[in-house]
């Protein structure tokens, strides 16, 4: 499905309402790890353009082939971020788009569209959420409305769940790895950067025209319906014998916090709990186990109880050495295989690579352009045997051109190098060895794991930070200013006495702007998308927070093996120092650089044929100063406040392109208006519960789908008490003779007094006889008395007449039917359908006898009596 059919199946599929959220100023705790993503991404970028430099200077040294270096601006992704001009640029083609598809495409013309761009405070996808909390603790909501979220990021399926809508589903653009690029030197594809040589590029086609056609495929999406989730995890997580009343709902909510200890946006992981190593699993099976000693569940809308939470904590802790030690043996074996891998793909490998006229070629690939090919096969030969024996220095594995000489790179020798010679990274902390816990926090805290007053301080932050991150999945974000000050995170065995720890925070705190958000994620190489004066604070060696921006940061890469997989060692940035430094260059911004830097809200968007169209025109016509309330009734339940938008889309009015390329809307029938959800007081708690009269889809699993001992078979119910006990089936035969003798219109009976067609008993040796008919002699002379129960012979065995050769034998059969056609007329009996009351069977088989061709009747015996089986 592609992205325009996408959206024309979503706007018949839920034509309610579509929110179109960008990711905007986000809390602190997630600008820490923006300020990471950013730096590597500035870091990354200049490391591969000089390794791209570097492979070009050698390439051309050895005389390559290599196209012009194109001198163009690189584009830098980290101007995707709120508050530069490029998601400026971004809102305003937003706002165009939804006018123009409401303008021309009749999918659009009942749907409400909210947009909140980079101007309004919060993350995307916690942005529709708080929306969708919002519109259900109104008393009017539909508690079975259907919602439909488009997104790649794993957190939406913990913000779909923490809604406890029971109809909810995720919509992913899928996955393809490995699509090919082209190298960024030779712009061909099948290889990258580092292993171009700069050979010439192939023609493709017969006259090169499919040079510039790149490989694309139309994007493909995945449906993820959160109703089956919920199926699967109430099945895993149903306990009996509860001390307390069983509740999935709540059972939904504790499997969501226990997700945090693996890692999410604003927490390190427990350096015990790795998905990959089946962390969710023993989280699950630890909190079955301990549940019955809690009393009851681990949190409640979003609020946490630590006494039961230090419970789970530390049964984790427990098992958190053999946790280690499984691991680093997991690790050595992988090694080990391979390693053994690798020896049987070099054992296998030819001892050198032929060159010149002998290297190999695929089939049909002679005549490419890397290809050698001998324009004298016979004296390049006779030149090989002459050289071979009068140059003893000459190898014998030494390959030659194609006018006969030596070739200068001869026989390549394959080198005999172990890959195991790959420098691992040094692991200090070791923590399969005894000691673990002091060198690790020696190592990443630069403290002693003696000083209980800094493991605790390390232990409250993050119990503070799963406090949080729960109240910011169910209730919104509890404060902008928090986050956690540290790199890693501490062992589960550390969780004791956090049961009176606390986890309130700081209200009434506000965002940062969103040029003071780009001040605390940008490294110093991005400062271009900052005004001038805001840039120099990030390179002047004076400046008053330059440690806020290093040149070159160290990445630990903490037990794993690639440098994205690790941590980077960047400085915290300190809040008030940014604020004091920014206060002296704030008189610098321009008015256009002032109204970026200004917090927006949400915006409406529906067209002429939308019921609140009218309305909302009637306010701008009004004039009207106030917010006024959204009729729900004209809204598809919707509710919330409207008011005035300064650069409103009217009608009539000519709606700009942002884009040189497209045209205005000068017939403009859409309107938009500023929109503000319901309001609550700031201790309102949001209820994580199903709503009254919310309907549960029906359920779609079947056991196998959740049984382990299933081995992929398909599902079947048992039949009887032996599950074992094949049932008995009928196969097409069986169908067939049902349909000689079964009714086939209103007859009376359980079977039919019609007789099947004679036709079709044409060519067997055996058949029963008629009523009142003599014994056909030696009919059964041929059949030994032990095969007489088998019935007739199949057709493959009977004998095969030709009618296009010669007359068929007249069988005794044959000839008795013949015999009576005075008797019986041969339409006499016959059905509308046919003979005996079915279709006429359709002679497929070659003229084979006894599947007679179209057109050859037989008359039928009288219907009265059964037939005689003596």
């Amino acid at each position: 499905m592609g992205v325009p059919a996408f959206f024309r199946w979503l706007s018949r599929k839920y034509p309610s309402i579509i929110v179109n959220c960008v990711e905007e100023k986000a809390p602190r705790a997630k600008m820490n790890q923006q300020r990471s993503r950013r730096f590597r991404a500035s870091k990354e970028g200049m490391e591969a353009a000089v390794e791209k430099q570097r492979v070009r200077e050698e390439i051309l040294a050895k005389g390559g082939f290599l196209p012009p270096e194109e001198i163009k601006e690189r584009f830098d992704s980290n101007c995707i971020t709120p508050g530069t001009e490029f998601m400026d640029n971004l809102a305003k083609c937003l706002r165009y788009y939804i006018a123009d598809r409401l303008n021309n495409d009749p999918g659009w013309k009942n749907l409400t569209v909210i947009l909140s761009d980079a101007s309004a405070p919060g993350e995307g996808e916690h942005k529709i959420m708080d929306y969708i909390r919002r519109q259900r603790a109104q008393p009017n909501h539909d508690p079975n409305t259907h919602h439909c979220l488009c997104g790649a990021d794993a957190d939406l399926i913990m913000l779909g769940l923490a809604t406890h809508e029971p109809n909810f589903t995720i919509i992913r653009e899928e996955f393809k790895p490995n699509k090919p690029k082209p190298c960024g030197l030779c712009n061909q594809f099948g290889h990258e950067v580092k292993d171009c040589e700069g050979l010439p590029r192939e023609k493709k086609g017969k006259h090169d025209e499919l040079a510039d056609s790149l490989p694309c495929a139309e994007g493909e999406f995945i449906f993820l319906r959160l109703n089956v989730l919920r199926e699967y995890l109430e099945r895993e997580l149903t306990m009996a014998s509860l001390p307390f009343t069983f509740d999935v709902e709540r059972s939904i909510d504790d499997w969501v916090f226990m997700c945090f200890f693996v890692g999410n946006d604003f927490l390190p992981h427990l350096p015990s709990l790795e998905i990959r190593e089946g962390a969710i699993d023993r989280l699950v099976n630890i909190y079955k186990n301990v549940v019955h000693k809690t009393g009851g569940y681990l949190t409640e809308s979003g609020y946490v109880n630590l006494q039961r939470v230090q419970m789970i904590m530390l049964a984790v802790g427990e098992v958190e050495d053999s946790i280690f030690k499984k691991r680093k043996d997991d690790e050595d074996s992988f090694r080990r295989r391979q390693k053994e891998k690798r020896k049987r793909m070099k054992r296998d490998q030819p001892a050198f690579t032929p060159s010149g006229i002998l290297t190999p070629h695929a089939l049909g690939s002679r005549n490419s352009p890397g290809s050698q090919v001998a324009s004298n096969p016979r004296q390049a030969a006779y030149e090989m045997r002459m050289q071979n024996n009068s140059s003893p220095s000459i190898s014998p594995n030494t390959s030659f051109t194609s006018d006969g000489s030596p070739s200068p790179i001869g026989g390549i020798k394959r080198k005999a190098e172990d890959s195991d010679s790959e420098p691992e990274p040094e692991d200090n902390v070791r923590l399969w060895e005894a000691g673990w816990k002091q060198r690790y926090y020696k190592n990443k805290f630069d403290v002693d794991a003696a000083d209980e007053k800094f493991r605790r301080k390390v232990v409250q932050s993050y119990v503070e930070g799963l406090c949080w991150v729960l109240r910011y999945y169910y209730q919104g974000c509890a404060s902008w200013k928090w986050y956690y000050p540290f790199h890693y995170a501490p062992f589960a065995s550390d969780f004791e006495g956090i049961a009176d720890m606390p986890s309130d925070f700081e209200k009434g705190t506000k965002p940062f702007k969103p040029l003071e958000q780009l001040m605390g994620v940008f490294p110093a190489a991005s400062g271009n998308f900052l005004p001038p004066s805001w840039r120099k604070l990030m390179s002047d060696p004076d400046s008053s927070i330059i440690d806020f921006y290093p040149e070159d940061f160290a990445i630990d890469l903490n037990g794993k093996k690639y440098a994205w997989q690790g941590v980077a060692l960047l400085p915290f940035v300190d809040e008030r120092r940014l604020r004091a430094a920014l206060e002296e260059v704030y008189p610098d911004l321009t008015p256009e650089e002032n109204r970026r830097n200004s917090l927006g809200g949400d915006v409406l968007f529906v067209g002429k044929h939308h019921p609140l169209h009218d309305f909302i025109l009637e306010l701008y016509q009004t004039g009207s100063a106030e917010p006024v309330d959204v009729p729900p009734e004209l809204c598809h339940g919707i509710q919330g406040k409207f008011s005035l938008d300064e650069e409103a889309i009217l009608p009539d009015q000519v709606v700009c392109s942002p884009v040189p390329m497209l045209r205005d809307l000068t017939q403009n029938t859409a309107i938009s208006i500023n929109f503000k959800d319901p309001q609550f007081a700031e201790d309102y708690i949001f209820k994580a519960v199903l709503l009254p009269g919310a309907r549960k889809p029906a359920a779609v699993l079947k056991p196998s789908d959740w049984e382990k001992s299933s081995n992929g078979r398909q599902w079947k119910p048992q039949l009887g008490f032996n599950r074992d006990r094949r049932p008995v089936h009928l196969d097409q035969a069986a169908f067939r003779t049902l349909g000689h003798v079964m009714p086939r219109g209103s007859g009376a009976g359980m079977y039919s007094n019609a007789a099947p067609p004679p036709a079709t008993y044409q060519g067997n040796l055996y058949r029963p006889l008629l009523r009142g008919q003599a014994q056909i002699p030696k009919l059964m002379s041929n059949m030994r008395p032990q095969d007489s129960w088998r019935g007739p012979p199949p057709l493959f065995q009977q004998q095969r007449f030709d009618r296009g050769v010669g007359a068929e034998p007249l069988l005794p059969w044959n000839r008795m039917i013949q015999t009576q056609n005075a008797a019986f007329p041969p339409n006499q009996y016959q059905m509308l359908a046919g003979p005996g009351g079915y279709p006429p069977r359709r002679d497929d088989r070659g003229g084979r006898q006894g599947y007679p061709r179209e057109g050859r009747k037989y008359p039928l015996p009288p219907p009265s009596g059964r037939y005689s089986w003596n």
